[in-house]
């Protein structure tokens, strides 16, 4: 499905969804793709209860095969000199999410995701944050109608106790990617009801 396609995977610091976004990368590669990992600084830094950076870099590059981008003046190139076919942002924070909604370039990350755009190229999003239907709603619907945006799609994990909260279904991402780039359409259904077993 993705045979011959560059594929950007950019990682923000929703460090709960390590263990189920990084494993995606496989999915990618089965599907033909060369993964350029590209993450932000405090993926690289943070020791939290789920791992330190160390650690959750280790992976991302065994799993990948390529070295993780970790500066802006290294995803600078991904505009025209060395183009992505697609890139991909997942876990995407609220953080993020604010930022490129309203155009702030200052990870690698979203500095590779505005050289995809630049190039015409898609961008799919794979959202986690807890603020989604609160402060950041705003900038989701932003991006929702942005051209060359497209989401994993995603759905409340917790709405009883956390009711402003969404999370994509991140094993829709090769899907999503696919729709993306052949069709330049959004996966459907975009909402979803989202089931996570406690």
């Amino acid at each position: 499905m993705l045979k011959g396609k560059r594929i950007g995977l950019g990682i923000t610091a929703s460090h709960c969804t390590y263990e189920e976004v990084v494993p995606k990368i496989k999915n990618l590669r089965d599907a033909g793709a060369t993964v350029i990992p590209i993450a932000t600084h405090s993926v690289l830094t943070a020791v939290t209860r789920f791992g330190t950076g160390e650690e959750w870099v280790k992976k991302i590059e065994e799993l990948s095969g390529n070295k993780v981008v970790s500066t802006i003046v290294e995803a600078e190139p991904f505009g025209p000199k060395n183009p992505l076919d697609c890139m991909v942002i997942a876990p995407m924070t609220g953080n993020s999410i604010s930022k490129f909604a309203n155009a702030a370039t200052d990870s690698p990350v979203l500095m590779a995701a505005k050289a995809t755009l630049r190039n015409g190229n898609p961008v799919v999003l794979g959202i986690s944050t807890n603020d989604a239907l609160g402060l950041n709603g705003v900038n989701i619907m932003k991006l929702l109608n942005s051209k060359n945006i497209y989401f994993i799609p995603f759905g409340q994990d917790d709405p009883f106790n956390k009711p402003t909260s969404l999370i994509a279904d991140f094993t829709k991402m090769v899907d999503t990617v696919v729709h993306a780039i052949y069709y330049k359409k959004q996966l459907q259904p975009l909402f979803i009801q989202y089931h996570k077993e406690n």
